[in-house]
């Protein structure tokens, strides 16, 4: 395995610079070619399988196509991004107490499986409200382990990798999923050679596959993370959760360079909520179908080849800049969006032009999602990263619950005044980004 990782990591990174080691301990130096495979490895295995359970995406389309009821639809967002974020706080003053986090990873990773495995029997038998009940609630434990390994990974990834390499290897994942992305849209495009396409995006059976499929891919990346060689961190202020909890937040005061970023992330949740939205005006002026759908998640996977290595090779420079450069393409392509609902509807629901606006969207959401990922583990250290990811993760937990207002607008002033708002907030995340302080 050694040997094997020294070869990937110089084959990917620079070879003259292939061992820096900035901002990690001595100690780590040494196993910065494994921790930077495994940590790339077990990132496009989940990688691949958050595409193949995006709830902006296909278990939208799950619940729609097998008759839940539209309110449970409407709380997979919130629910998958909220739920994954706001305990993290007592996540992290917990976790303080154990010199080794990837523990922590390894545990969050298998209850995400163990979550896709349940929802199998309620898709394959359930229908209406008890389908939609049971998927919610799954997705719910769901995101409650992912807020785990959000945390530990954040943590894990600055004691073992390198300044100037983090972003890289977020990129990487990001476009090795894609790729894999791109093979199983493939496959569903070439589905109505064989059988209906409306019946393979309908099927209780396709989405089943898609959840095994997933959960499989969850359970082999806490396999692999849990060989990353983690060298034993700091367990200071691991006291009382909640006390410490509460403590923490005073870094939004006491810190401004921490309070400009939290900010910033706040408005760039624009850029997320901007794709279910932008599916919706889809869907309701498509008749393709299966083959819609597997081109929205075409495009979804080649966002990801085409743009993630890019996104994460600059965050390494200039992370702050690929925020505001993200936020910059989703509010071009939100201008966009309206525009054609305003003078020409029907061509949302043209397969090339859906496939291509979701494109872009999903490259924006990318580059946001890497940048500020890579400038929050730069602009911490050793001693503050958990909190600074657990006291952000936290308040944008509590902020997104504040987007389920979002539906009530759509629902009374329609899905375009929905996407307005949503570019006004991109031009403050335009402008917020812009004025961070470099951390690269």
């Amino acid at each position: 395995m050694a040997a094997f990782s020294e070869q990937v990591y110089a084959k990917l990174v620079e070879e003259e610079d292939a061992r820096v080691c900035r901002d990690i301990p001595e100690s780590a130096c040494a196993d910065q070619p494994r921790a930077f495979t495994l940590q790339l490895l077990s990132q496009v295995l989940t990688k691949i399988g958050d595409t193949l359970t995006s709830s902006r995406l296909v278990l939208a389309w799950m619940l729609s196509s097998l008759g839940a009821p539209a309110l449970y639809i409407a709380m997979l967002v919130p629910l998958r991004e909220s739920l994954s974020l706001m305990p993290q706080l007592f996540v992290a003053q917990a976790m303080r107490g154990y010199p080794l986090r990837k523990v922590f990873w390894v545990a969050g990773s298998v209850g995400q499986g163990v979550c896709l495995l349940l929802m199998l029997p309620a898709v394959l038998a359930l229908e209406g409200h008890a389908l939609g009940i049971t998927v919610v609630g799954l997705l719910a434990l769901f995101s409650l382990s992912r807020g785990v390994c959000s945390v530990a990974a954040k943590d894990v990834l600055g004691k073992t990798v390198s300044k100037s390499r983090r972003g890289r290897l977020s990129g990487l994942a990001a476009s090795a999923s894609g790729a894999i992305t791109l093979a199983v849209a493939g496959t569903l495009l070439l589905a109505p050679l064989f059988y209906s396409s409306d019946a393979v995006a309908g099927s209780r059976w396709f989405f089943a596959g898609l959840l095994a499929a997933s959960a499989v891919l969850w359970l082999l990346a806490a396999m692999v993370y849990s060989g990353v060689p983690e060298v034993p961190g700091a367990t200071e202020g691991g006291g009382n959760a909640i006390t410490e909890a509460l403590r923490s937040i005073g870094l939004l005061h006491s810190d401004a360079d921490f309070r400009h970023f939290v900010i910033s992330r706040m408005l760039l949740v624009s850029t997320a909520f901007a794709i279910p939205y932008l599916v919706v005006l889809i869907q309701q002026n498509s008749r393709a179908g299966g083959f819609g759908f597997a081109t929205l998640l075409l495009a979804e996977g080649l966002a990801g080849l085409l743009s993630g290595n890019v996104w994460g090779r600059w965050s390494d420079h200039a992370s702050e800049k690929v925020m505001a450069s993200a936020a910059s393409l989703s509010l071009l392509l939100m201008l966009a969006t309206l525009a054609l609902n305003f003078w020409h509807p029907a061509w949302l629901g043209f397969p090339p032009v859906a496939g291509l606006l979701l494109f872009f969207a999903a490259v924006a959401h990318h580059g946001v999602r890497i940048g500020r990922k890579t400038y929050l583990v730069d602009m911490a250290s050793g001693g503050n990263r958990a909190q600074y990811t657990a006291v952000s993760n936290t308040v944008i937990g509590l902020f997104l619950l504040c987007g389920g207002g979002l539906g009530w607008v759509d629902a009374r002033y329609g899905t375009a005044t929905v996407l307005a708002l949503l570019a006004a907030l991109a031009v403050a995340a335009v402008w917020s980004s812009l004025r961070l302080k470099p951390v690269n």
